[in-house]
């Protein structure tokens, strides 16, 4: 038999709609936080510790990030249906760190919450996925990051199946 979820879980699973609704759901669980993007391969799990080098913080409007502050943090909008997205009216960006010539190809992401967030952890919210231009869970227009060189998240879903 297939496990369903109903409409009303999904919304309580991803965050309701309003301003501040939604602390319990994956909305509120992220509000505020940061994308951290990486090169080389993710680690076996978002537990463990980061992997490869951080090139870039996606941050609104690539603004700098300090944990445990509101700052600069990112926000999504309202789930529909079974999808959390980034906020419209928000312009994620980044700009890369690592200084390497031609660029670091990027490997993968790290969603975070906006606490401290320094290794391993089983308590901290997380959420890793792959990045590519297509056909991955963050598309961007160009994987390539140079250093200083901007960059934006036009599209991020969170999608529960």
């Amino acid at each position: 038999m297939t496990v369903r979820y109903s409409t009303g879980c999904l919304t309580n699973l991803l965050g309701e709609s309003g301003v501040d609704a939604g602390a319990n759901g994956l909305k509120g669980i992220f509000k505020d936080g940061v994308i951290e993007i990486y090169s080389g391969a993710q680690p076996a799990n978002a537990d463990n510790a980061a992997t490869g080098t951080m090139l870039a913080q996606v941050t609104l409007d690539a603004g700098a990030f300090t944990d445990g502050i509101a700052t600069n943090g990112l926000e999504f909008g309202a789930p529909v249906g079974k999808v959390l997205s980034k906020a419209v009216a928000e312009n994620w960006k980044y700009l890369g760190l690592v200084a390497a010539g031609t660029g670091v190809t990027a490997g993968w992401f790290r969603l975070r919450g906006n606490a401290a967030d320094s290794g391993l952890s089983t308590v901290l919210p997380r959420i890793d996925g792959s990045i590519g231009t297509s056909a991955s869970d963050m598309v961007l227009s160009n994987v390539v990051v140079v250093e200083n060189a901007p960059g934006t998240v036009d599209t991020f879903n969170i999608t529960l199946s």
